[in-house]
């Protein structure tokens, strides 16, 4: 074994270019698939196990109390199916004023429990003790980590001139309720509502939820049920934004892996057949067959070790990051995102040296049937008699002796012409995708900013401890930001946590008046909101609630309820807002409808931060910052795709390089032949150039419609966003003409320098062991 170690140690020092190229190639690949399953690892696992934990329910059901009694609501938790219940509990919504805790103002869903254990959904108390006496509350904290006990006795007005004090903070995965109280409590609250907590013993899909809930509410009266909802929708939305990033994180992976397979393929045949006379000699010096076959597998080893150690080192750097983008502003509870799986990492440490090796392993078995005395004999000289046929053709033509016979010599060894023609073809995949991705990504970037002008964003009260109300009022401030020189136009929002009846969780409402240019631009089906009652809302948002344009759907606010009606999608949104008019917010909550933050639209070439420094003279209440144009997804995806994409066409031409090189060694005594008889040194680079050229123009045309498909899966199924067909249809003819010739820059950089290495050769060198 320590002369198998010695041989194929000997030839990873012999073989530096290819090991780099093979440990470069290896190194990239495990990054990005490590990043692929680190994403849809954090996708799933973590919910699945924090709602495991806490044995979430299924299937949260709210029902009218005026239609159904608590005793028959009961026996439902004993019906077929029905794994275990909890409840019935007293559900009712109170009000809340603005800025209540971190909250903004409108309305609070309020369950009634003894405890927060139980059957089904065991909440988890973060700070403080649970309800258990009238005038006390729990409030559900949704995100990562604990509010703190700073908050701690806060109190909320209810109706009656009540006051209940903030007790306690916990964390439902079930998102059962926005807070809890005591059930004598809620006794006093008058709930019209009770709800029931399921966990039924067929769960996997949405349809079997369905079809459990109305086995066990069979007995019940009609239109008792009001509203439910399921945890598949809770997972749904709580991977939403990391979804959107499996797409292109996969199909980089996965194109990755491909050229990892072929260009281990390309250097490792390449290896044995350049190699011939190294192998007699191994064999004629008492190797076996399965040794030879072992120190070019162990050759192999070492670069994928490499470069999969620091691939997996490189991919968990990155993860961090990634993931904390994937999941900003995502309500995760009590699961633990961020942190890699480590199952994860010993994937990519086993499965990629074991897929290089099963790359090599092929051509390396060549090897071992290969005689002593024939190899030995055969030394480096190609055998002769392939591709003939087009030469002749070609020298048939009018094209230059050194074109022709260029073109022709991948006719010669045509495995590796396929192999390196294959590495051309995913490396112009690459470049195309990364181009339609990128220009997609910016012009999503650049929503709402295609007049030129800058943004500028005002809110009133100030931030933290700095809290001074405006001295102007709501009509006032809005005229006056109109006033102001550089403005084009100005867009008034309030922002409310109202409720929708059949849903649990409450939504998060935008009203807006003024400037709606906005909407030109961010519409992608239906139209804007122009009146009482409609709404719009995001992919995510109509998605997890089954909705669709020209569904009606009914609001609360404040005690006041409006039926409105879908009338378009948003090109992308929070999973948890929809957008209204002002006109809306006039009737569900007429004595609070004044704006909290205006977008001011200034003209192309005005002095943003002059803008800025004017609203914050107007008055000591108003606070304006120039809106930030960057988005962090763009930057995350553009990024990744821009170095994966150098990397990839690096290896590509890496694996032209290693092609044109084993062929001009194969071929040193031809060119000596050439040059004798008088062919110039430019000359042969001229032929050793085209010889790959062709390749490259070929590899384009084939690469162009794999990368434009490929986009197109890609964009097509990023579930947060849902964007225009003008950002998808980014291709145009000057653009496709670059993309083709991305393919003969790939072959002719790879090519270059052993072309200028072959012209560089003596003729006595190249013949003199002749």
């Amino acid at each position: 074994m320590s002369a198998v170690w010695r041989a194929s140690r000997a030839a990873v020092k012999r073989r530096r270019l290819q090991t780099f190229v093979i440990g470069l190639v290896v190194l990239c690949s495990t990054t990005t698939v490590l990043l692929a399953l680190a994403l849809l690892g954090a996708a799933s696992s973590p919910f699945d196990e924090a709602f495991a934990e806490q044995r979430g329910a299924h299937t949260v059901a709210a029902f009218d109390t005026t239609k159904v009694s608590r005793e028959q609501l009961a026996r439902t938790a004993h019906q077929p199916g029905v794994e275990a219940a909890a409840g019935p509990f007293g559900q009712a919504v109170v009000d809340i004023p603005k800025d209540w805790l971190w909250m903004a103002g409108g309305t609070l869903t309020v369950v009634g429990r003894a405890d927060p254990a139980g059957p089904v959904d065991r909440i988890e108390l973060l700070e403080g003790h649970w309800a258990t006496a009238p005038g006390e509350i729990v409030v559900n904290w949704s995100v990562q980590g604990s509010p703190g006990r700073e908050l701690l006795g806060s109190t909320l007005e209810i109706p009656g001139g009540a006051k209940l004090t903030v007790v306690g903070f916990a964390a439902s995965m079930s998102k059962s309720a926005s807070a809890w109280v005591s059930p004598e409590q809620m006794a006093a609250l008058h709930p019209a509502s009770a709800q029931m907590l399921y966990r039924f013993t067929d769960s996997s899909t949405q349809a079997e939820l369905s079809a459990a809930l109305a086995r066990a509410t069979s007995g019940l009266p009609k239109d008792s049920l009001t509203g439910t909802q399921t945890y598949l929708t809770l997972k749904q939305a709580f991977s939403a934004l990391a979804d959107s990033y499996l797409p292109f994180m996969t199909l980089f992976g996965v194109l990755g892996l491909l050229v990892s397979t072929l260009i281990v393929g390309n250097v490792v045949s390449g290896a044995v057949v350049s190699g011939y006379r190294h192998i007699g000699v191994l064999k004629a010096l008492g190797f076996t067959p399965n040794q030879v076959v072992a120190v070019y597998l162990t050759m192999l080893s070492v670069p994928a070790v490499v470069g999969c150690v620091l691939g997996t080192l490189l991919g968990n750097a990155l993860a961090g990051p990634i993931l904390k983008v994937a999941f900003t502003g995502i309500d995760v509870g009590r699961a633990s995102v961020g942190d890699i799986s480590p199952w994860v990492s010993v994937a990519c440490l086993v499965g990629m040296p074991a897929l290089v090796l099963l790359a090599a392993l092929v051509p390396a078995l060549r090897a071992h049937r290969l005689p002593a005395a024939r190899a030995i004999s055969a030394g480096g000289a190609p055998r002769t008699g392939r591709g003939l046929r087009v030469q002749r053709l070609l020298g048939a033509t009018r094209l230059p002796r050194p074109v022709s016979l260029g073109l022709g010599q991948p006719f010669a060894r045509p495995a590796r012409t396929l192999l390196t023609l294959a590495a051309i073809v995913l490396g112009v995949t690459t470049v195309t995708l990364a181009t339609g991705l990128t220009s997609t990504m910016v012009a999503y970037s650049e929503v709402g900013r295609e007049d030129g002008g800058a943004r500028i964003h005002v809110r009133t009260g100030g931030s933290g401890d700095d809290r001074t109300p405006p001295r102007l009022s709501d009509t006032q401030i809005e005229k006056q930001l109109r006033s102001l020189p550089g403005a084009r136009g100005v867009r008034a929002r309030a922002l409310a946590q109202a409720y929708m009846t059949g849903q649990t969780q409450p939504v998060f409402a935008d009203f807006y008046r003024g400037d709606d240019s906005l909407y030109d631009h961010t519409i992608v089906k239906g139209r804007a909101p122009a009146a009482a009652g409609e709404i719009v809302a995001g992919p995510a948002f109509l998605t997890q609630r089954g909705l669709k344009l020209g569904d009606r759907v009914t609001l609360g606010l404040n005690g006041r309820k409006i039926t409105a009606t879908v009338v378009g999608q948003l090109i992308e949104g929070n999973a948890r807002a929809l957008e209204a008019t002002w006109e809306s917010l006039a009737q569900l909550a007429p004595d609070a409808a004044h704006a909290t933050e205006y977008t001011v639209r200034l003209a192309p070439g005005a002095d943003a931060r002059a803008y800025a420094e004017a609203v914050e003279a107007l008055d000591p209440g108003l606070r304006a910052s120039v809106a930030d144009s960057a988005n962090a997804g763009t930057t995350t995806v553009v990024t990744f795709s821009t170095v994966f994409t150098v990397l990839l066409t690096l290896v590509a031409s890496l694996g032209v390089f290693n092609t044109v090189l084993l062929n001009t060694r194969e071929r040193r005594r031809d060119l000596g032949m050439l040059k004798s008889i008088g062919m110039t040194p430019r000359q042969v680079v001229v032929m050793t150039v085209t010889s790959v050229a062709g390749l490259g123009a070929v590899g384009g045309l084939l690469g162009i419609p794999l990368g434009i498909v490929a986009h197109r899966l890609v964009v097509d199924h990023v579930g947060v966003v849902d964007f225009p067909p003008y950002m998808k249809d980014v291709w145009h003819a000057p653009q496709l003409a670059t993309m083709l010739l991305a393919g003969v820059a790939i072959a002719v950089l790879g090519a270059l320098v052993p072309a200028r290495s072959a012209a560089r050769m003596t003729i006595a060198s190249v013949l003199h062991t002749e």
